[in-house]
């Protein structure tokens, strides 16, 4: 038997046995990490996007540590509980993505998805002290949003967990100081919109600030209240059309520079 097809009856297999609600979140979480490596995002073996298996349990599903990103498939995710215990998978994961993602999972019903970054920009901003300022649309539409976590060393303490997500509080957009980004929501779509939307912003950021602090032009008081204004009036069905939309564009790019992602 060749290795392609060694890899196509062990992920078949594996969709068999997991059904049908957890091998749809396994196959949008492996295009969340190939689109993250795709945008270059991805910081070697080191950052995580986990997405939560439907069902009581809140079993979740991480990266397993040692791939790239471009090379993480549905059926090589780990599946592990709220305590870490390694419930299916062939590799190890990373702790501290454990300690993040699992203080999230269990606190926050919506967490579905949760995508933790460490990009130059984004690591940049988050060790700014005035975080993310509503320099352009991209920013001010995030504002309103953004959540800050003080930096505590490497995310090894379990203790850490509840003051984490004390400080998410209700938002779906978290800057860890001194760290990186961090985004989460009901879907992978909306997930990865948010984060891209927030490394964005970063690298604008960065990039206008390099002019000097004191040529930056913040936007009018008036203008940021109004963007929050007309964000807020958008409806349910216009922002599933849109997400519908986009991660079909999304998964066309993947299909053509990045295949393999459902395996």
């Amino acid at each position: 038997m060749s290795a392609i097809a060694f890899a196509t009856s062990k992920s078949e297999g594996l969709e068999r046995s997991v059904g049908p609600e957890e091998w749809a979140t396994r196959v949008e979480l492996a295009a969340l990490y190939r689109l993250t490596a795709l945008h270059g995002y991805d910081d070697f073996l080191y950052t995580h996007i986990s997405a939560r298996i439907p069902g009581p349990d809140r079993h979740f599903l991480l990266n397993p540590f040692g791939l790239y990103f471009s090379e993480v498939t549905a059926s090589n995710l780990v599946k592990i509980d709220l305590d870490g215990n390694v419930l299916q998978g062939d590799h190890g994961i990373n702790y501290a993505g454990f300690v993040i993602h699992s203080a999230i999972h269990a606190a926050r019903e919506d967490a579905r998805f949760v995508a933790h970054f460490h990009t130059d920009d984004g690591v940049a901003v988050s060790s700014q002290k005035e975080g993310l300022l509503p320099l352009n649309q991209r920013a001010l539409a995030l504002v309103p949003r953004l959540a800050y976590h003080d930096y505590e060393g490497v995310a090894l303490n379990l203790e850490e967990r509840a003051r984490l997500v004390a400080d998410l509080g209700a938002q779906s957009l978290l800057l860890l100081r001194n760290h990186g980004t961090l985004a989460l929501g009901p879907t992978a779509v909306r997930t990865w919109l948010d984060i891209w939307s927030l490394e964005r912003a970063a690298t604008a950021q960065i990039r206008t600030l390099s002019a000097g602090r004191e040529n930056v032009l913040i936007a009018p008081e008036a203008a940021q209240a109004e963007v929050l204004r007309q964000f807020e009036r958008l409806d349910e069905k216009f922002i599933a059309n849109h997400d519908r939309l986009a991660w079909a564009a999304l998964l066309r790019r993947l299909d053509r520079e990045l295949p393999g992602y459902a395996a």
